[in-house]
């Protein structure tokens, strides 16, 4: 698999990482044993970048990443964690006592000395402008409790906003072939500063696979069931804000895509986590996994051929006819 600079941070990682939110909570149920297995397989085909939160299942998913850690030391892999949304979402929240104690809780977790990277889980917008908030971050640097320092942000601005900050190692965004934005002046930005782009929700929640209908049904406790309309988070988390409906349309149409432009053999869901990892400026993809399969074709797109023109340009097509229209200006 190829491996980036992971912009400020100064570490190699895989083109496409490890998501771990589905392996927390908030995506069905999925069994102790079936996490070690989606981590052992991740590492096995390559993937040195596995992303959690502290909020992911209250810690489980940084507590299995951490068993994941101790049996298998010396393996260059980079974790990033992120803290913030376990508690209310008000600016007044984002100080050093807090991002000590959230830090303390997470290195325990993760059972290491040092986070690799933490970064701000989608925090009140006017955080960004704190400069409060990044001389605390900057702290922790320097008390060695985390090596480096990176964004979640929800929206275009509020990634300018931190790629202005000097010790801003990376942001993470919403990219995919369903969210073009970030493309226009977001990528171009973060490499002229060496910000490091992590990009998630490759697949539109799993959208961009092309096994859905419009007759499909998730589990209660997955978001793409109880969060459709943004009644838990942000509505981009899920579908990449799209509506269920054309975003089921959109990806057959991405499907067809695929089968008529590409000379490779790849699948729907390989081919949008090649797209996305492989547009200027992505340092990783971190598409999520439910079980080793998934992970290992997830982590085969990272060795997927450069995607042509004629597939580049339909995929633009695509968005432009069906999508812009209810994403584009909202995020």
């Amino acid at each position: 698999m190829d491996q980036r600079v992971l912009g400020r941070t100064g570490q190699m990682v895989s083109v496409v990482g490890l998501g771990t939110w589905q392996l927390g909570a908030d995506w069905g149920e999925v069994g102790d044993d079936d996490a070690r297995a989606v981590l052992e397989s991740s590492l096995e085909a390559g993937v040195t970048f596995y992303d959690t939160a502290d909020v992911y299942g209250d810690g489980r998913s940084e507590q299995a990443l951490g068993r994941f850690l101790a049996d298998h030391p010396g393996s260059a892999i980079t974790v990033a964690t992120k803290m913030g949304r376990r508690v209310d979402q008000v600016p007044e929240n984002y100080v050093l006592p807090n991002f000590r104690e959230w830090t303390d809780r997470s290195r325990r977790n993760l059972g290491v000395e040092r986070l690799d990277l933490v970064q701000l889980h989608c925090p009140p917008t006017a955080v960004y402008s704190s400069d409060e908030v990044f001389d605390a971050l900057d702290t922790l640097v320097a008390e060695h409790a985390i090596a480096a320092y990176g964004v979640s942000v929800e929206t275009v601005d509020e990634a300018f906003t931190a790629i202005a900050r000097p010790g801003v190692a990376t942001v993470q965004i919403i990219l995919n072939a369903f969210r073009h934005k970030p493309l226009e002046k977001v990528l171009p930005a973060a490499s002229e500063a060496g910000v490091g782009i992590i990009a998630r929700v490759p697949l539109a929640s799993g959208l961009l696979s092309g096994r859905y209908t419009k007759d499909t049904t998730f589990a209660e406790n997955d978001h793409r069931t109880f969060n459709r309309s943004g009644e838990a988070f942000d509505v981009g988390e899920t579908f990449s804000g799209v509506p269920f409906e054309t975003g089921v349309e959109a990806a057959a149409r991405f499907t067809e895509l695929v089968g008529s432009a590409l000379q490779q053999d790849l699948t729907p869901a390989q081919a949008a986590l090649a797209w996305v990892w492989q547009r200027a400026g992505v340092s990783t993809v971190i598409p999520g996994a439910r079980n080793p399969e998934q992970a290992r074709l997830n982590a085969a797109a990272g060795a997927a051929e450069v995607l042509g023109p004629l597939f580049v340009s339909g995929v633009r097509e695509l968005y432009e006819e069906l999508v812009r229209d209810h994403v584009h200006d909202k995020w």
